[in-house]
């Protein structure tokens, strides 16, 4: 019966190993693709900001476009440096940016404005209690400090 179990466990750990192999990989193929998209993006801002068109929507859209592309290969990098983690305050900050790119993208609805509004007041709020929560963190913050 422990034999058993040990076989299973050892096939268990060679899943796991797969898996983690071909989440890697999918994730350095998707780092290289919004890679090359935002080169791209970087190339339609240069040319955008050389066109003599005044339509700011375009060009606040393609600087938010840009730091979408930005954020999620820097947590894509961060993955790897933290050991195959998504830390949950960068999705915070994409669903930010994101929130932010509708409200300038669309703005002709009031109601929907205020909401992705909220929705931003909401996501801002969640960044702040992420952020006052210890998470094996060596220094005090003056919020936590035991008082003798």
């Amino acid at each position: 019966m422990q034999q058993l179990d040990k076989k299973f466990t050892s096939i268990g750990h060679y899943i796991t190993k797969i898996f983690q192999h071909v989440l890697n990989f999918s994730l350095i193929t998707l780092g290289i693709i919004l890679l090359f998209l935002l080169i791209r993006e970087l190339v339609d801002f240069f040319r955008l900001i050389f066109q003599s068109d005044d339509d700011y929507k375009i060009f606040l859209e393609s600087i938010l476009i840009f730091f979408l592309y930005f954020e999620f290969i820097a947590m894509i990098v961060k993955y790897f440096k933290e050991d195959y983690h998504f830390p949950l305050r960068y999705f915070i900050y994409i669903g930010i940016t994101a929130m932010i790119r509708q409200i300038i993208v669309s703005h002709d609805e009031p109601l929907a404005t205020l909401l992705n509004s909220l929705v931003i007041l909401i996501l801002i709020i969640c960044n702040f209690i992420i952020n006052l929560t210890p998470r094996e963190r060596p220094e005090s913050k003056w919020y936590f400090k035991i008082k003798e």
